[in-house]
C-alpha cells in the first residue's frame, strides 16, 4: 500500500504521513514519491557542544556500559566525503553474526534491506571466500566471527559544535537523560584489571620472514603476480589489558582520520586506521588507497626532506599505481560505464606516525545499486591484497603465517538511505578478552624491486605505534 506523501524527511528518518496512517490501519505504508522502503522511526534531538574532544571522551567512557559498540573517530581531518567528527553506536536492537564465510553477504543484503535502518559493524577479510573460490586455514588465535552488524538502539553524532541524538522511537524518552548522564555528571565506569606485564611475540622471526617474503618474490619475478601485500602477526597470550585505556592511548599517538573502537561482547579492535576502503554517498563511490610509506622526522627541515624522497620514490609510486588500477577495476563491476576516474593520485598525507601515499579513486552507481554488491564487488580492499587480485589473495594464503581475520578487513557503517563509509582495519589491536589473546599485524607491498630487508623494517615502522600502547599500559 502507498501513501500521497509529497514529504519523506530523509533526516529525521520518518515520513509523518506513514506514520500517522500506518499506526491507523496497523500496516506499514511505502511512500510513493521516495524509492525508499519503509524504515525504522528514529527520534533526532540535537543539542550544541563546546568542546569537541571532551565531548567524545565523555561519549567513550558513557558507552562502557554496552556489550555492542562501535566509536569513529576523524580526529579533526579534513575529508572532502566525511559526514562526522564523531559518531557512536551502541546496544543492539538486532543482529547479523555469520561465522562461515558461505554466502555471507546474501545474509548480509538481506539483513540490511530488512532492517533499513542504521547498521555498524565489521567485514572480516576472510570473507574473500565468499567472493571468490579461495580458503583461509592458517592459525587463527582470535577467533571472531567473519561478519557482524548490529542495529544500534541508540547512535549519536558530532558534528561540529553539535551533537545529535538518533534514538528508536521506543527509547526516544532516554534522549534528555542520556544527554544529562553523558554531559552533565560525573558518572565512571569500571575498569578492567590490567596485565603488569605484556610480552609481545612474533608469529615468525626475521630469518623466517626473509624466507617467507624470498618465495613471495620468486612468485612475482616469473608473473604469477606483479605485487603482494605480505604480513605477520605480533601476539600476546594470557594477557588482560582494558580496551578504553589501549584504544585511548592508541588513538592519542595516531591521530587517524578512521579511527574506531569496536567491541562485542568480549571482542575488541582498538583502530588507528589511516586508511578509508569504501565510501558511498548518493550515486557517488569513492575508495581511496595507500601504498607507500615513510617514517617521519621531528626536525621539520628532515621531515620535509622524507616528504620529497617517498613523492619521488619510483618504487613506492609504481605499488601505489598498481593498486589504483586494481581499485579501478574494482568499481567498474559496479559503476556506471566510463564513470570511473581518478581524482588524485600518489598524494602524500602526513600523520602523527608517518607519511603515506594515498590515492583518491571514484565512480558513478545506478540509484537502485544494492549498497551490499557495490562491497562484495571491490572486497577485499586491494591495497591489502595485491596485483592480479585472486592470485595474489592465494599466494598470500599460502606464504602467510596466520589467519588475518579482523586485520585487512573493513569497519564501518550503512545509513538508513543506503549510504556507507568503511575504513581498512589496518595499524590496529584486535582482543579476545575471553581467550585473553591480544594481536597486531602489520604488512607491506611487495614488488619485483622490493628490498626483504627493507620491507621487514617497515613493517617494524608500523608496528611502533601498537607495541609502544601495549607495554606500556
Amino acid at each position: 500500500m502507498t501513501c500521497i506523501c509529497s514529504n519523506f524527511e530523509t533526516r529525521l528518518v520518518k515520513c509523518y504521513c506513514c506514520l500517522i496512517i500506518g499506526s491507523v490501519l496497523n500496516k506499514p505504508l511505502f511512500c510513493s514519491k521516495t524509492s525508499l522502503k519503509p524504515v525504522c522511526l528514529r527520534e533526532t534531538i540535537s543539542f550544541s557542544i563546546t568542546n569537541i574532544n571532551l565531548a567524545k571522551n565523555k561519549l567513550l567512557q558513557w558507552s562502557k556500559q554496552f556489550k555492542e559498540i562501535t566509536w569513529l573517530d576523524s580526529n579533526a581531518h579534513e575529508d572532502a566525503y566525511g559526514a562526522f567528527e564523531g559518531l557512536l553506536a551502541v546496544d543492539a536492537n538486532s543482529d547479523i553474526l555469520v561465522r562461515r564465510t558461505t554466502g555471507a553477504f546474501e545474509k548480509l543484503k538481506e539483513y540490511q534491506k530488512k532492517t533499513n535502518d542504521w547498521l555498524f559493524g565489521y567485514l572480516a577479510y576472510d570473507l574473500k571466500n565468499s567472493v571468490e573460490n579461495l580458503s583461509s586455514t592458517n592459525f587463527d588465535g582470535l577467533l571472531f566471527p567473519n561478519l557482524f552488524f548490529f542495529q544500534p538502539k541508540k547512535v549519536i553524532r558530532i558534528r561540529k559544535t553539535q551533537v545529535d541524538f538518533l534514538y528508536l522511537d521506543a527509547h526516544k524518552q532516554e534522549i534528555e537523560e542520556d544527554y544529562s548522564n553523558i554531559f552533565n555528571s560525573e558518572n565512571k565506569f569500571e575498569t578492567a584489571g590490567i596485565s603488569e606485564n605484556v610480552h609481545i611475540k612474533m608469529r615468525i622471526f626475521k630469518d623466517d620472514y626473509f624466507r617467507r617474503a624470498t618465495k613471495m618474490l620468486e612468485h612475482i619475478r616469473r608473473g604469477d603476480i606483479y605485487e603482494a601485500n605480505f604480513c605477520q602477526e605480533f601476539h600476546a597470550e594470557n594477557t588482560v589489558i582494558d580496551p578504553f585505556i589501549v584504544y585511548s592511548k592508541l588513538n592519542a599517538i595516531s591521530q587517524a582520520p578512521f579511527a574506531t573502537f569496536f567491541r562485542r561482547d568480549d571482542n575488541y579492535l582498538l583502530c588507528a586506521s589511516p586508511e578509508r576502503y569504501l565510501r558511498k554517498k548518493g550515486t557517488k563511490i569513492i575508495s581511496q588507497p595507500i601504498k607507500g610509506t615513510a617514517k617521519r622526522d621531528p626536525e621539520p627541515k628532515k621531515d620535509a626532506v622524507l616528504v620529497e624522497e617517498l613523492q619521488n620514490d619510483a618504487k613506492e609510486r609504481a605499488e601505489n599505481i598498481m593498486i589504483v588500477d586494481l581499485v579501478r577495476n574494482d568499481l567498474s563491476k559496479s559503476a556506471l560505464k566510463g564513470s570511473v576516474q581518478v581524482d588524485s593520485l600518489c598524494e602524500i598525507r602526513t600523520f602523527e606516525q608517518v607519511h603515506q601515499m594515498v590515492s583518491t579513486i571514484s565512480a558513478s552507481v545506478a540509484e537502485n545499486e544494492n549498497p551490499v554488491d557495490i562491497i562484495k564487488d571491490t572486497f577485499p580492499m586491494g591495497s591489502m591484497t595485491g596485483a592480479p587480485k585472486v592470485s595474489a589473495m592465494k599466494i598470500i594464503e599460502a606464504l602467510e603465517s596466520f589467519k588475518r581475520g579482523l586485520y585487512s578487513g573493513a569497519v564501518g557503517y550503512f545509513t538508513p538511505n543506503g549510504d556507507f563509509d568503511f575504513n581498512v582495519v589496518i595499524r590496529s589491536i584486535v582482543y579476545n578478552a575471553k581467550k585473553k589473546y591480544v594481536s597486531f599485524s602489520v604488512g607491506s607491498a611487495l614488488t619485483a624491486k622490493a628490498n626483504p630487508e627493507k620491507e621487514y623494517e617497515e613493517c617494524l615502522l608500523k608496528a611502533k605505534a601498537m607495541r609502544e600502547v601495549l607495554e606500556d599500559v
